[in-house]
């Protein structure tokens, strides 16, 4: 049967994401937001399997509202769930600040020792800094705002360049609440993290973006990418990017998955593609288009054939010591993950996918 899950804060940067993902696995989500009724919310309890907490106050015009949203709605959210009769787990976002002596941590404290008092089965996270595509910028994300301005060509300020910010990457939140909600991971009395935690300073991150703005606009078109961090920090970028009316394709199936990060007419497109171990991708060639394959984690074997004279290519490229490759017009092409764990490849294409004007050709490789 398929589970009720309760999502309070559900228009906000991360309850945007794991709603989206919830759907897309065939949960049921239930959508509150602090401008709902309590009617709404007394609804949705009634029906839910699961509650994930994410509603709360950050930016209020008045020093009460962080207790009123943060602490008190907490508060009645335990109180609607017991007037239910049920048991109903719970998953709260609360944040490093609670460990602070200001309002906001203060209020996200108070409703962390509401939670834990509950009796009710708890699963309590304190976030890091939440980075990611959809972040609003200029309001209280720094990445966010770097991202925008350097995408924008606006000047950013950097006070201390030496400042270090500890960073949460909001899919790795969404999929660690999953894990909650499938029963993988089991309630807890004690505050939980999200693995893992990115330390960056102010300076390198400025300079990172900086970097992949320039790469992206050169000929090259991708930069290099080192690290998971730098994956996520430049997918996250090229969703500021974004030209108007461009849309942005995510698709999943028991291979791995796909994602489009950056269109432009100019540049041509780029795409993250997840492969699992043991999976090929591909089959396929084009007559004039031309890619780069830059596998940035895990192991791949990259193989082309010329449908002309049956030449065949082979390259086998390393996370740990990535090259690009370029697949060659008239070249069929796959790409298969060699590796233990799950391979992340950029993906180049010189022109943005139009299926009037795809240029792609199924051939098999073998």
């Amino acid at each position: 049967m398929t589970m009720n899950i309760l999502v309070t804060g559900s228009n906000g940067f991360i309850g945007k994401h794991l709603c989206l993902k919830l759907q897309r696995q065939g949960y049921n989500v239930f959508s509150y937001d602090l401008d709902k009724n309590e009617d709404d919310l007394r609804n949705y309890i009634s029906k839910a399997d699961f509650v994930v907490h994410l509603a709360g106050i950050n930016r209020p015009l008045t020093t009460e509202e962080f207790y009123d949203g943060n602490a008190n709605f907490t508060k009645k959210v335990i109180d609607l769930i017991k007037d239910s009769g049920k048991q109903i787990p719970v998953v709260m976002s609360s944040s490093i600040q609670a460990e602070l002596d200001n309002d906001y941590g203060k209020s996200k404290k108070m409703g962390e020792d509401y939670l834990f008092a509950s009796g009710l089965p708890v699963f309590v996270y304190r976030l890091a800094n939440v980075f990611g595509k959809w972040c609003r910028p200029n309001y209280n994300s720094a990445a966010a705002t770097f991202c925008y301005n350097i995408a924008h060509d606006l000047p950013i300020e950097i006070r201390d360049r030496n400042y270090v910010v500890h960073y949460n990457y909001v899919d790795d939140i969404c999929d660690e609440f999953i894990r909650a909600i499938r029963g993988d991971i089991k309630p807890n009395k004690k505050v939980l993290s999200i693995s893992p935690v990115y330390d960056c300073s102010l300076g390198k991150l400025a300079d990172l973006l900086y970097y992949f703005k320039g790469e992206i606009e050169s000929e090259r078109h991708l930069p290099l990418i080192h690290n998971e961090f730098e994956l996520k920090l430049f997918k996250t970028f090229c969703d500021y990017l974004s030209e108007p009316g461009y849309t942005f394709n995510f698709a999943e199936d028991n291979r791995g998955s796909f994602e489009e990060l950056y269109k432009s007419k100019k540049w041509g497109q780029i795409s993250d593609n997840v492969a699992y171990p043991g999976i090929t991708k591909g089959g396929h060639y084009h007559t004039y288009k031309k890619e780069i394959f830059y596998t940035v984690i895990g192991d791949s074997e990259i193989k082309q054939r010329n449908i002309d004279n049956n030449d065949v290519i082979l390259d086998v490229v390393h996370g740990s010591d990535p090259h690009p490759v370029n697949i060659i017009p008239r070249y069929t092409h796959q790409i298969t993950n060699v590796g233990k764990c799950n391979s992340h490849t950029i993906m180049w294409i010189s022109e943005v996918y139009n299926p009037d004007t795809a240029d792609t050709y199924k051939e098999e490789v073998e």
